[in-house]
């Protein structure tokens, strides 16, 4: 082998030589200068080290094959050729290449190098190496490749930046040279300015000097008398001109300057610098800004055009402590609009509606009889449905729970006297709003009294509801078939609340009927007719539909689901109806029999489908004429709810501050309520909240119509709070949550087990009521001193029995000196437990020894007594 000297090695690797002799140290291989030789051993051995310190172990990594190229340039002169002329001899350059290739062989243990099976390990050892080595070429080179690729991606993202640095620098410099420029010409103009004033005071003095010399020179001309006066009044025009000739040759250069800024003075007139910048403004700008009747303190500020900030500071001058997100009233954001130098606008919220709806043309259209609008009420189990199911001759009180009537059935009935639209309202407290809805919307109430069970708390609240409403009434004196019928007293009893019947010279008309039999149900009709009669109901049956929503409900297939009575025009399937804050096309209308109908008129009771959403029961509905108004509508009422709502618990929320300042924390017993339909929602939430009492706050954390899902039972767990589930049930992600979560989880269908169950979980809640119960007295006969105990008192058990450790009362004359605890009880100077009626013992009074004769001392006990509601 050939050695190489470290000089050539690094010009062959390409490195300067300081860098390959360090290299070498590294790898242990002693060099001193350029000129020391390496061996091919050194080579690999520096070679290893290099792979080594790359992160590559020299075993696995190491080529398998190394070929080492080696070239050698030397020349070669030739002699003269032949001849007579004999051609001077050339230089050929000769060019010698080596080719040497090493192979890595693997290790074999020397003793079976001859072994056969060891040349065929060996040989396959040596192409799986090939293999590899071929592998790894593959390999670096599409890393070299996605290497290069990055990198002329890189480089063409930092030519694209520094393209994009040198336009940002060349419209920079384009910038600094025009504003350097502008400098530049506003100083030489205001140098030119002032070279021009001190021209013009210098030619000023020249021409004073000038006219003085003349008039010296004329007066020495005619001191002397040489020259004529004439010439004289010559002279002092012609050194003028010079004069005017050098006052420009001292301007110099500066004097074609000068020339020159004369033409460049008119644009320095209009100043260029402040042709384009910002001017800002000297006044104030005063807007006009809406304030509706509730108004969130961030949407004021936007409207004002400044910071929430801002309009703070101004509501805490005032003294109101606001953050951005509560609601202020119209009066409040009015003074603070004023206060900021604006000018407030009142909105009126009806104003929109006035606009979007248009002007009602009832007075223009025609009017026809309707049929009347009777609502049935009274107190429950009174026979209310029943009365109403043998006029229409069906069933309805058997499907309702428990035979009681959960929500307003409304219904058209065809007599032989005419048509009747009926509203069965619930009898039972809690649906109070129900029927206060229901005699809002109707022409005649019927109010149906037992015979045998009188007039009772919701017949009174009826018979209130509909002189609010004013509304006639008519009394309908059910169960006359029992024997137990007294219908004298029913009258009585309703005559003492301003119900007088028309046989005692009033004006209602009192009508006994008995459900069962149908007894007096045909003069029940007839007085209904007469009394629709008498008020001449009449309503258009053209024109733009309107009514009320009676009910609503979420249907699992069909969705949101809302009864409604028409009262004036006709309500077809198609239109776009606006009922609250909900708004859609009616896609299907059903009767009470659950036909499909086209057209409702007046007083005609149907289900809607094709709402946005189940409406508030006793919301208006309205036909509007498109889409688009219908949800602008909607829109501005569901903002008007919302404002109005934060308005309402901002106030509830220092409500809750005072009362809790007062009477201290109560217990919260939190509710989420799910049901059918609205109205029994409403109920139910009515009448559980007035459940609340001083201790116990019920609090129903949200309510809605539909089905129980996960929704509903994250937030019951995230409030602890109960689910009641009426007339509805949990779909089977939210019964697996309420499972795993162990949320408690209640059905019912009757109303009355709700609020029985709600009483009994309040009634948990109440911290029990500590009452105080004597047990014994003991009369003092006598009082003994001891040492260790002080005053000891020999008694009589006179009453009850005498027990050690219980509470007792020192009584003197009846009345009350000291309370505290039995510490001694003894009998024959024996330690007992209990001493009975008509015994003799001695008693010692912890901390107490001014007992006397003729006291009693009262022992008794506290007992914990649970409270209920």
């Amino acid at each position: 082998m050939s050695d190489i000297t470290v000089k050539s090695f690094a010009e062959v690797v390409g490195i300067p030589v300081d860098r390959l002799i360090l290299q070498l140290k590294d790898a242990g291989i002693n060099v001193k200068s350029g000129d020391s030789s390496l061996t091919e051993e050194q080579k690999f051995t520096l070679l290893g080290h290099l792979r080594k310190r790359h992160g590559k172990p020299d075993d696995e990594n190491s080529p398998s094959r190394v070929t080492l190229r080696r070239k050698s340039v030397s020349t070669l002169k030739q002699g003269k050729g032949p001849g007579p002329a004999g051609k001077t001899g050339k230089t050929v350059s000769i060019e010698v290449r080596k080719k040497k290739t090493y192979v890595k062989r693997s290790e074999v243990d020397t003793i079976e190098a001859s072994d056969e099976k060891a040349q065929a390990q060996k040989a396959l050892d040596e192409q799986r190496s090939e293999i590899a080595a071929e592998e790894h070429a593959r390999l670096e080179k599409d890393r070299l490749r996605e290497a290069e690729k990055t990198r002329v991606e890189t480089d063409q993202r930092k030519a694209e930046e520094l393209k994009k640095q040198e336009v940002d620098e060349h419209q920079l410099h384009l910038d600094s040279q025009a504003h350097l420029k502008h400098e530049e010409d506003k100083r030489r103009h205001e140098v030119q300015k002032q070279k021009s004033d001190q021209e013009r005071l210098v030619e000023k003095e020249d021409a004073k000097k000038k006219l003085e010399q003349e008039e010296k020179k004329t007066k020495e001309v005619d001191a002397k008398k040489n020259k004529p006066v004439q010439g004289a009044t010559r002279q002092p025009s012609k050194p003028q001109r010079p004069a005017a000739k050098k006052g420009r040759g001292r301007a110099g250069a500066g004097g074609k300057r000068f020339k020159g800024s004369g033409r460049g003075r008119k644009p320095v007139v209009t100043d260029s610098d402040n042709q384009h910048g910002f001017e800002k403004p000297t006044a104030q700008v005063t807007k006009e800004v809406t304030i509706p009747e509730h108004i969130i303190v961030s949407e004021l500020a936007l409207r004002l055009s400044i910071k929430a900030a801002d309009v703070i500071k101004v509501l805490m001058k005032l003294g109101t402590m606001a953050t951005i997100n509560q609601s202020i009233d119209q009066d409040t954001a009015v003074i603070i609009v004023e206060e900021l130098g604006h000018k407030a606008i009142l909105q009126n919220e009806d104003d929109i509606e006035t606009d979007v709806l248009g002007l009602d043309d009832e007075e223009l259209r025609e009017s026809q009889s309707r049929a009347p609008i009777v609502t049935i009420m009274g107190h429950v189990d009174h026979g209310k449905t029943s009365l109403l199911d043998y006029i229409r001759k069906s069933r309805v009180a058997d499907g309702e729970a428990g035979g009681i009537t959960q929500h307003i059935g409304a219904y058209q009935v065809v007599t032989d006297h005419g048509a009747v639209t009926f509203l069965d309202t619930p009898g039972h407290a809690a649906f109070t709003a129900m029927r206060a809805r229901g005699a809002q919307v109707t022409d005649v109430v019927i109010i149906v009294v037992a015979a045998d069970d009188g007039v009772m708390p919701q017949t009174k609240e009826a018979v209130e509801h509909a002189k609010a409403a004013d509304v006639p009434i008519i009394v309908a004196i059910n169960k006359m078939d029992k024997a137990a019928a007294d219908p004298q007293r029913v009258m009585q009893e309703l005559a003492t609340i301003d119900v007088v019947p028309e046989d005692w010279g009033g004006t209602v008309q009192f009508i006994q009927v008995s459900a069962k039999t149908g007894e007096g149900v045909d003069a029940l009709i007839e007085a209904l007719i007469l009394q629709s009669e008498i008020l001449e109901l009449a309503a258009p049956v053209e024109g733009i539909a309107s009514g009320f929503a009676i009910e609503a409900r979420l249907d699992k297939g069909r969705g949101p689901v809302a009864t409604v009575i028409v009262q004036k025009g006709t309500l077809e399937k198609g239109q776009i109806v606006l009922c609250g804050s909900e708004y859609g096309r009616i896609r299907n209308m059903l009767d009470e029999s659950g036909k499909v109908v086209k057209l409702a008129g007046p007083s005609v009771p149907v289900e809607i489908v094709g709402l946005s959403g189940a409406p508030t029961a006793g919301e208006h509905f309205i036909v509007v004429a498109n889409e688009k108004a219908g949800r602008e509508l909607a829109e501005h009422r569901a903002e008007k709810f919302k404002s109005n709502k934060l308005a309402a618990q901002q106030a509830t929320k220092l409500e809750e501050v005072y009362s809790r300042m007062e009477a201290g924390d109560t217990t919260n017993l939190n509710l989420v309520i799910k049901a059918d339909v609205h109205g029994s929602l409403e109920a139910i939430r009515e009448s559980l909240i007035k459940l609340s009492n001083d201790e116990v706050k019920v609090k129903v954390v949200y309510g809605g119509v539909g089905g129980i899902n996960e929704s509903d039972a994250n937030l019951a767990l995230a409030s602890d709070a109960i689910v009641i589930g009426f007339n509805v049930r949990a779909d089977a992600t939210a019964r697996r949550l309420i499972a795993d979560k162990g949320i408690d989880l209640h059905y019912y269908s009757i109303i009355y087990d709700v609020i029985d169950e709600v009483k009994k979980s309040i009634s948990g809640l109440l911290a029990p009521e500590i009452k105080e119960q004597i047990v014994g007295i003991a009369e003092v006969r006598d009082v003994f001193r001891s040492p260790k105990l002080g005053a000891i008192a020999g008694c009589m058990v006179v009453e009850g029995f005498v027990r050690r450790n219980l509470p007792i009362r020192v009584l003197r004359d009846n009345v009350v000196i000291y309370e505290g605890q039995l510490e001694s009880l003894r009998r024959f100077k024996d330690d007992i437990q209990e001493v009975k009626l008509g015994m003799e013992c001695g008693i010692g009074v912890k901390n107490y020894n001014d007992v006397k004769s003729n006291d009693f001392i009262e022992v008794f006990e506290r007992i914990e007594v649970k409270r209920e509601i």
